[in-house]
């Protein structure tokens, strides 16, 4: 089962339909803090149905305000192997502003002024139903309600010039993330969810979660034993290779991005045009060191 947060409320896609639900709940994560799960959408009454695409079509943000997003780079084997880079000894963990949350069918302006090498990552995301501290990664992947789709959208520029993750992923909106949430218990564990990303049709980057270097368990684990998870918080969990990074080539206005998780509705992304101020990027060697 996975749900849809739409104009109508939130929905079940069954098919080549969606069913609108009697839920006071009027996003994903609106539920998933009240009630730890996305279990009483299955049982909930239908009020209304709608076409599939319709309701897609409308989709509207299924985590809209996340406490707090975490994410972790470098956690594929093929993109270690493609960037010739050793695998990190310890995961690399960041937390990005949740102002930076967007839905799908989004347009994300480019930040011309802060950004020349603007890039898409492909990720499974995943959002806590119950709080995590010191936890086991039984306890980890126990804790997480649902499944979705987010592309980490980077500016690879300010990434090197300053070396913090949060500064390069947190421009408003370059955290989409849906377009549905996939109920967590409907997989029997993390090990082998599907994830592909494609821009302007064609697919550059075709992974799944049994190429991480850690898991996803193993990743919130670890995270709860330094810090506390909430209900409602996001994580994100990596992307293979076939970034632009890797290929050379990054985002311009008009790209049209897709990421696609086994089990969830396409998250699409427009980039556009924007009038932005021209900030350059400060060098590595300008950066105030701390």
């Amino acid at each position: 089962m996975d749900l849809l947060a739409t104009p109508w409320g939130l929905a079940r896609r069954e098919g080549d339909e969606v069913a609108v639900l009697d839920l006071p709940h009027r996003d994903v994560g609106a539920l998933v803090r009240d009630t730890g799960s996305l279990a009483s959408a299955g049982t909930a009454r239908v009020v209304r149905r709608l076409p599939a695409d319709e309701a897609l079509a409308a989709a509207l943000p299924p985590l809209p305000a996340p406490g707090t997003v975490w994410g972790v780079g470098m956690n594929y084997h093929s993109k270690a192997q493609l960037t010739g880079r050793e695998v990190p000894a310890e995961p690399i963990l960041y937390v990005s502003a949740a102002s930076s949350v967007a839905g799908p069918n989004g347009l994300l302006p480019h930040p011309a002024g802060v950004t020349g090498q603007l890039d898409a990552e492909a990720e499974i995301a995943v959002v806590l139903g119950r709080r995590l501290h010191r936890a086991s990664e039984r306890e980890a992947w126990a804790a997480v309600a649902g499944v979705t789709a987010g592309n980490d959208l980077t500016a690879r520029d300010v990434m090197k010039a300053t070396g913090t993750p949060a500064l390069a992923k947190s421009f408003p909106g370059c955290t989409p993330l849906g377009a549905s949430v996939l109920d967590a218990r409907s997989l029997a564990d993390a090990g082998s969810i599907g994830v592909r990303g494609s821009v302007n049709g064609v697919r550059h980057q075709d992974g799944t979660s049994a190429d991480m270097i850690w898991s996803i368990p193993e990743l919130l684990a670890r995270i709860s034993w330094y810090a506390a998870l909430e209900p409602g918080d996001v994580f994100l969990s990596g992307t293979p290779a076939g970034t632009g990074q890797d290929r050379g080539c990054f985002l311009v206005p008009g790209d049209v991005v897709t990421v696609e998780v086994d089990g969830v509705a396409p998250l699409t992304t427009t980039i556009s045009s924007a009038a932005a101020p021209a900030v350059p990027v400060p060098r590595a060697d300008s950066v105030p060191a701390h």
